[in-house]
């Protein structure tokens, strides 16, 4: 019924590698995640990567391909219009979205939102403007404890996120808070991709510590993806990170909160020392979160490191019969301007120990291979209104 009994998909969230054919039209000119990185870098150790093919499919600085790599690989197209994690997501499950969601990073939420929240929470707001969540504890974290105030505030991403200090506030309340902001951004005008829960422990201004106990509230995926299709046929779907919250529990059978993307990779060698038959799903969360959107080139080129470190002790786990799919969802060039994600191809790395070919693949132009392919594998057809066709008979 399937050429791959266990199929193990790893988002390195934000990872590009260049600039689509019409990123200029995202205001992205001459972006380059991986490759900007690897420039920035003085040394740049990844065996792993590099020997699964990822300096075949992307030329980059200290890195050079190998004669004969492991794993079958191709350059991704976004079709969507968007550049964000849940755009991305949902795209490599079939959902091709075409209204993109609504920032609000230049005047902050406006000032209707703004009161009705306070009302529904019982707090004054403060903040709500587009910042980092560090920095915006540093300034507003000592007056939300002193007085009772709630921050809010957004990014370049469509987001609402709000902070809650997790020994005054408390975690329920938090999360409380963060429900009700979920429920009025439903509101087309308001309407945000998620709703973001940034718990932090702490009493002073550079004592505050965000905590791993983050909660993503996200839109529920237009229509039935590939995940529901596996999950109704009793598939097992397993998500590490926040997949489970990018898809609000759909089509998901068991969920893994991670700590870190270490942490994540972590709980994926676990995993993958079980039985089960189905998807892994696995995000990565910390390229973007930590290094790209703060604009750190080097501190995202060790996060890659520490990625290729737990890569090699996961794959001598996989079984002749596990097929590992490493891609990204968006890209987030930390050398670029601004710190908003980046409009970029992603990388599509493909490998079994069952595969007697490998090398490269045609450019693709939608995610949606992904889905597709891991949906043929397990004989099951694209839900209703999906996009992408299956590479699976190119994996040999």
């Amino acid at each position: 019924m399937y050429r791959y009994k266990r199929v193990f998909l790893i988002v390195m969230d934000s990872l590009g590698i260049g600039a689509m054919p019409d990123s200029d039209k995202f205001g992205d000119f001459g972006v380059d995640t991986l490759g900007h990185i690897a420039e920035k870098m003085d040394s740049f150790t990844i065996p792993n990567l590099r020997r699964l093919g990822m300096a075949n499919l992307k030329a980059m600085d200290k890195v050079d391909p190998v004669e004969s790599p492991l794993a079958y690989y191709a350059p991704l197209r976004e079709k969507s219009n968007g550049k964000d994690t849940m755009t991305g997501h949902w795209e490599m499950m079939g959902i091709e979205t075409t209204k993109p969601f609504i920032t609000f990073t230049e005047h902050g939420f406006p000032p209707e939102l703004i009161k009705e929240l306070e009302e529904r929470t019982g707090r004054h707001i403060i903040g709500n403007k587009a910042a980092s969540g560090t920095e915006i504890l540093d300034e507003l974290g000592e007056e939300e404890i002193e007085k009772g105030h709630l921050i809010v505030y957004t990014s370049a991403d469509s987001v609402l996120q709000i902070c809650g200090n997790e020994e005054t506030m408390g975690l329920e309340n938090l999360y409380h808070y963060c429900e009700i902001a979920r429920e009025l951004t439903m509101k087309d005008e308001w309407r945000v991709g998620r709703v973001i829960a940034r718990p932090y422990v702490g009493k002073k201004k550079g004592q505050f510590v965000r905590t791993s106990n983050r909660h993503d509230y996200a839109l529920e995926p237009t229509g039935k993806t590939v995940l529901n299709s596996l999950k109704d046929a009793g598939f097992d779907v397993i998500s590490v990170g926040k997949i489970n919250d990018i898809f609000v529990g759909q089509g998901i059978t068991e969920s893994n909160r991670s700590k870190s993307s270490v942490h994540g990779m972590e709980q994926t060698i676990e995993i993958a020392k079980r039985d089960f038959c189905g998807l892994c799903f696995v995000n990565l969360v910390d390229f973007d979160a930590l290094w790209g959107h703060r604009r750190n080139p080097i501190g995202y080129g060790q996060e890659i490191e520490r990625f290729d470190v737990k890569l090699g002790q996961l794959l001598p786990v996989l079984r002749e019969d596990d097929l590992l799919i490493i891609t990204a969802d968006h890209g987030n060039d930390p050398t670029y301007t601004g710190t908003d994600h980046t409009r970029e191809k992603v990388p599509f790395l493909a490998y079994s120990k069952k595969h007697k070919g490998s090398g490269p693949l045609p450019e693709e132009d939608t995610f949606a291979v992904i889905g597709a392919t891991i949906a043929d594998n397990f004989s099951l057809a694209m839900p209703e209104h999906t996009i992408g066709h299956s590479i699976l008979d190119s994996l040999r």
